[in-house]
């Protein structure tokens, strides 16, 4: 199955609206309306090559185009995001392939099973459902590995449970030159994409099979993704990498996940990029030749968030164990939630840090309030965000410390 293709007039309509949006804007005071988002609505863009990157030890400006000018219009940024887009394949993740072939599958109550075919090859696999009370259809969340995510807040906030075994798409123990699962049946086993674009592939998949379902059980155009740990590096890039997803939402992502490359090295106790490189294959192969020099990276997790711009983000961090690179996490976060302030839309981020629970992957009473707000305003559409950045003092990053460019104001 092929999906929409970018039109202008989905930028113009996005950046008009400030009320929150699911995979078309909702239906609020202030929003446009606007076509059905496709997977990656600037795939039509001419991407300039930019050339070798640079050494850059502050972040990379996310509004200097490739050509060397700055975006001074909100109907630029899709073909900005695109370029990020590009770079954060060619460079961290590996290659996301374009729409299979073919997608085929079933939605019940309990279960959504997937079928694709691409490029000749195969390959199926499935996740479990879990709906809320009431009479649907729902919106979902997909949650990584049905593990560390609020999942019962999530159902009485009035979502369902998308439980999705990442494993069956790109399982880890593996080397990276025999990759397993759904995505590498399809693609090779010596693909040099990680496991986080395979896994972020799968949740694409899911939401294509939601899409043909008819809407009668699930929402097509309402689907949330999180996950905690190595879920959530999972979780953070599959929302990058598909704009149909109105809500992602990684939970103590660490290295890999939202934390800045150029600052895990130097956080004192955080895991560094060779050591999350080598545990599993979860970055791209190309990422190999950064890990001692992230300098050397043409794009930063700043910008990783700025690709989920406009759409609502859930930042969820534990500043209490060091391994985590929380501080960098933070200057991740107030770095992408500059791309918000440009687009309009300040109040579809928020960032977590300020905990008291430290237990990995705990669910936290600090968090349910926005996680209910988030879901109110993305996915069920009766409620309009409320973001906030609530940084632990321990792990609070210095944004001005790593950027050298300005925020402009996009026309």
């Amino acid at each position: 199955m092929r999906f929409h293709r970018y039109r202008p007039r989905w930028v113009v309509a996005v950046f008009v609206a400030l009320a929150g949006l699911t995979a078309t804007i909702l239906p609020q005071a202030g929003a446009a309306e606007v076509v059905p988002l496709a997977e990656h609505n600037g795939a039509d863009c001419n991407v300039q090559n930019p050339g070798s990157p640079s050494s850059n030890s502050m972040l990379p400006d996310p509004f200097l185009s490739n050509d060397g000018s700055r975006i001074t219009a909100a109907s630029e940024w899709e073909c900005r995001r695109a370029e990020i887009h590009e770079q954060a394949e060619q460079y961290a993740y590996g290659s996301k392939p374009a729409p299979p072939d073919s997608v085929t599958g079933t939605v019940s109550s309990n279960s959504i099973t997937v079928n694709v075919s691409d490029n000749g090859r195969s390959s199926s696999f499935s996740a479990s459902v879990s709906l809320p009370s009431g009479t649907g259809p729902f919106p979902a969340v997909i949650v990584y590995g049905g593990f560390g995510a609020d999942t019962a807040t999530i159902r009485n906030s009035g979502a369902a449970v998308i439980s999705y075994d990442p494993f069956s798409v790109g399982r880890e123990g593996t080397p990276r030159n025999n990759k397993q699962g759904a995505f590498y049946s399809i693609y090779g086993n010596t693909s040099s994409t990680g496991l986080l674009m395979a896994w972020a592939w799968g949740v694409s998949r899911i939401i294509d099979v939601i899409e043909q379902s008819g809407g009668n059980i699930l929402s097509a155009d309402a689907t949330g993704v999180t996950g905690c740990s190595r879920y959530g590096k999972g979780a953070f890039v599959a929302g990058a990498f598909d704009q149909r997803i109105a809500l992602t939402m990684p939970i103590e992502s660490g290295t890999g996940g939202a934390p800045i490359w150029r600052g895990v090295n130097s956080e004192s106790g955080a895991q560094s990029l060779g050591s999350a490189y080598g545990e599993q294959p979860w970055m791209g192969d190309a990422f190999g030749s950064y890990t001692g020099n992230p300098n050397g990276l043409p794009v930063d997790t700043h910008e990783i968030i700025g690709m989920v711009a406009p759409r609502g983000l859930l930042i969820m961090e534990n500043p209490h164990i060091d391994w985590l690179a929380a501080r960098s996490g933070s200057v991740a976060a107030l770095g992408g939630a500059e791309v918000y302030k440009a687009l309009g839309a300040e109040e579809n981020i928020t960032y977590w840090s300020a905990i008291s629970d430290g237990n990995h992957c705990a669910v936290r009473n600090e968090w349910r309030a926005p996680l209910q707000n988030y879901i109110q305003a993305f996915l069920t559409g009766n409620g309009t965000p409320n973001g906030q950045m609530q940084i632990a003092s321990n792990k609070a990053g210095n944004l001005s410390q790593w950027r050298n460019w300005t925020t402009p104001t996009l026309n």
